[in-house]
């Protein structure tokens, strides 16, 4: 979705990302997007009858829900990396452990990480001090150069688009429980990972001023 009348704040933060986009590699400062998708848990009340040559597996309509997981996607697309950490529920915390491992763990050899995501309420700085004692948060706060994709502006988090693919290759099928899809989505990742699937992305900001135009404050 894209705001519908010129728009100031709209313009301002996209193009502050889409800045970020058409800088050149640095592996000191690599670009990380984030983005989070909730995945819900199926069990089946009748065993699937099988797949056969020429037709698909077919589920029957009755299930047991099996409560909701939570899955950050933390997408590096010049890196062709990414990582999926599934959590019970998307909280403050989980997220402010998201990104401490995206700093201690993934990248701990980074001068600073460039985070791109969206305005979700828990996406701040301030879920780190939920999450840690003062001098812990204020740390990894400084670890991070933050960006935030404009309200109704989420196509533009290249994290969201790695989210449409993991769903449409790993979750669009029913899965039982947190364990088995954190398995599933280990097998997918590590295979996108192997092969370093990057995002090519072409949109830049003199595209955005003649594609986007009506979004632009306009003066005589």
């Amino acid at each position: 979705m894209i705001a519908p009348d010129a728009c100031a704040a709209f313009v301002a933060n996209m193009e502050d990302v889409l800045e970020v986009y058409q800088r050149p590699h640095d592996p000191q400062r690599p670009v990380v997007c984030l983005d989070e998708t909730s995945k819900q848990m199926i069990i089946e009340t009748r065993a699937p009858i099988p797949a056969q040559p020429g037709r698909k597996a077919r589920h029957d309509y009755e299930y047991k829900r099996n409560g909701v997981a939570n899955l950050f996607m933390l997408f590096a697309p010049l890196e062709g990396w990414r990582h999926v950490k599934v959590t019970d529920r998307h909280t403050a915390v989980d997220y402010a452990h998201a990104l401490r491992d995206l700093s201690d763990v993934h990248f701990s050899g980074a001068s600073k990480i460039v985070l791109v995501q969206d305005n979700l309420n828990t996406h701040k700085p301030a879920s780190l001090y939920e999450a840690f004692p003062a001098p812990e948060a204020r740390r990894l706060v400084e670890r991070f150069e933050w960006h935030y994709t404009p309200k109704h502006g989420s196509w533009l988090d290249m994290a969201e688009s790695e989210l449409g693919v993991l769903a449409s290759q790993c979750l669009d099928r029913r899965i039982a429980d947190k364990q088995i899809l954190a398995h599933e989505v280990n097998a997918w990742q590590d295979h996108r990972n192997k092969h370093h699937a990057k995002a090519n992305w072409q949109f830049k900001t003199a595209d955005a001023r003649v594609k986007l135009k009506r979004l632009y404050p306009q003066f005589e």
